[in-house]
Formats: structure tokens, sequence, C-alpha cells
């Protein structure tokens, strides 16, 4: 049996992380910002009566900004028993992919931290980045 994934932009870059981590896809909502708070961290939101942080993808994974818009969502996740809202530019699909379909990241001698990059996937002719969550919620700053 395949690894369902949920498909998203950022510009124009599509990324992947598995539906098991996805407790729901929202618009937009508002969002209250909280002082002191990483750059990266938008603010928290309330999501049906559940305080939830939410963080900007973009930022954490330090690509540049994009404009809010009508295609713009929170995806809202679970890991390590909390909930947490990660901004994206759009969500694209839902797909099934095997295990074996995943490639390793390219490894470059270059000093790119790859550390948050589950694998690459080729679909038709786009190539996909799945994402390790874990490691972009919490690796050690």
């Amino acid at each position: 049996m395949g690894i369902q994934m949920v498909v998203f932009k950022l510009l124009k870059e599509e990324f992947a992380i598995e539906v098991t981590s996805v407790e729901s896809i929202i618009k937009f909502q508002a969002i209250t910002k909280i002082p002191h708070a990483p750059d990266f961290v938008v603010g928290v939101t309330n999501l049906r009566g559940n305080i939830v942080p939410v963080i900007n993808l973009n930022k954490r994974l330090e690509l540049p900004q994009t404009e809010q818009d009508e295609e713009t969502r929170i995806i809202v996740v679970i890991l390590k028993d909390s909930k947490v809202g990660m901004v994206v530019d759009g969500v694209t699909q839902v797909i099934e992919i095997e295990e074996s379909e995943i490639e390793p990241t390219p490894t470059v001698t270059m000093s790119i931290d790859s550390s948050f990059i589950r694998g690459i996937v080729k679909i038709e002719s786009q190539l996909v980045i799945l994402l390790n969550l874990e490691k972009v919620f919490f690796r050690e700053e």
C-alpha cells in the first residue's frame, strides 16, 4: 500500500507531507501576533475553540515571501501531540506514492541544509520535495 501525500505550493515549487500528519486544511483566517516570537511564527489562531500556533513555512524554509491571496491556506498538522498551522501558498492535490518512488536528497559539497527534506518524488514532469516535519518544527536553532 502506498503513502498518501498532500501536495502544496510555496512560491512556484511543490512540496508534500504525509496525509497522516494533517488534521485539516483551512482558508487563511485571523491570526493574533505573539510578541518576541521567532520571525517565522506568524502568531496564533482560534481553530474550532483550540488555540493553534501558526508558522510561515516560506520563512521557516528561508524562501522569499509571497503575498496572501484567495489560494493561501493553513495546513494544520499534528506532531508530538501538538497542533501547528503552516501557511502555504496553495494546496494542489493529494497523491499516493510508493516508498520506492522516494529518491534521496542529492548530496552536494556546498553547505546546504537539507535536514528538512525527506526526499524527492517525480510526479509526471514535476519534482515534489517531501518535507520532514519533525525537522521543520523541532530542529534546534
